[in-house]
């Protein structure tokens, strides 16, 4: 009985000692270059199924959703991974927690260093403050991924909330023929908006046969209200996935404010993503950057039709 007590008891001691050996070992299989990633972010983060996740978490906020006061791991704890591909290059991906007045200076700061935002929208209603949800994805070695999405996680946190003034009341009206001449397209007037819609007729996208126009929401527009100093701009825009950066890049140099990137449709072809905007100046200016927008649309050539 001693011998088998012995015996039992080696079993479970060379169990344990086995069992932490391989903990041990699982955490050293983190590579060197994700290592210095964390060092180069000053993030916390682990890696596990062969992805370094880096944790973004937004604790310095005190979020309330309904009234209801909700922890960061009920949802807001932003994060960049990174995983290795099979032709040399890393692959990062990633969701960052946004308050509204941090979106478009991050976004600024990561187009500017050659990383590409994907989506942009809410995951929740009734938030207080309210977030938004920024997805990103970049490739290239971990080190120069780590150093081209580092300027834009900085911002997080830092960004001092403009001040603005009401619009004015005063001022000579739009001058819709000069914002048409600059855009290239006429608009229509519905009261004090002017609305100028572009349709996306180079995709010949078809539904079960049926033309998908821009009747049918296939479009491009962008409305201007206030006067011609003193305007706002709101709009649309349709894009093919490769349109998505050059767009962002064009409204973004151009002061315009992304507001959302998300797709309207499902099974389309090709794959259409739409951005909403909106900015602030005089009408001149709104309109030269959504005409800047408009001439990144159609470099890639025609798309195909949808499914018959």
């Amino acid at each position: 009985m001693r011998r088998f007590a012995q015996n039992r008891m080696l079993i479970v001691f060379a169990t344990v000692f086995f069992l932490f050996s391989g903990m041990t070992s699982l955490a050293q299989e983190m590579p060197s270059d994700y290592q210095e990633v964390l060092k180069s972010l000053d993030r916390k983060g682990d890696f596990k199924a062969g992805a370094l996740k880096v944790n973004i978490p937004r604790s310095d906020l005190k979020i309330s959703i309904q009234g209801v006061a909700t922890p960061t791991p009920f949802g807001f704890g932003g994060w960049v991974a990174l995983t290795k591909g099979t032709d040399g290059v890393d692959v990062m991906m990633g969701d960052l927690v946004l308050l509204q007045d941090e979106v478009n200076p991050v976004l600024s700061a990561l187009l500017d260093n050659g990383i590409e935002v994907t989506a942009l929208h809410n995951h929740f209603f009734w938030d207080d403050p309210h977030v938004f949800y920024m997805h990103v994805h970049g490739l290239g070695k971990a080190a120069d991924l780590a150093r081209r999405v580092k300027p834009g996680l900085d911002l997080i946190g830092h960004v001092t909330p403009p001040v603005l003034a009401p619009i004015s009341a005063t001022g000579s009206a739009l001058d819709t023929e000069k914002l048409a001449k600059i855009v290239g397209h006429a608009g229509e007037q519905s009261g004090a908006v002017y609305k100028i819609t572009v349709g996306r007729d180079d995709l010949a996208m078809k539904d079960h046969g049926a033309a998908i126009n821009a009747r049918m929401g296939l479009n491009t527009w962008a409305a201007f209200f206030g006067t011609q100093d003193d305007a706002v701009i709101a709009g649309d825009i349709a894009m093919l996935e490769n349109e998505v950066t050059p767009v962002l890049k064009a409204l973004r140099k151009n002061g315009i404010d992304i507001v959302a990137i998300h797709h309207h449709m499902t099974e389309d072809r090709p794959v259409v993503i739409f951005l909403h905007y909106w900015g602030r100046g005089s009408a001149q200016k709104l309109a030269t950057a959504f005409k800047a927008a408009l001439d990144e649309l159609g470099k890639g050539g025609p798309g195909h039709a949808m499914g018959s």
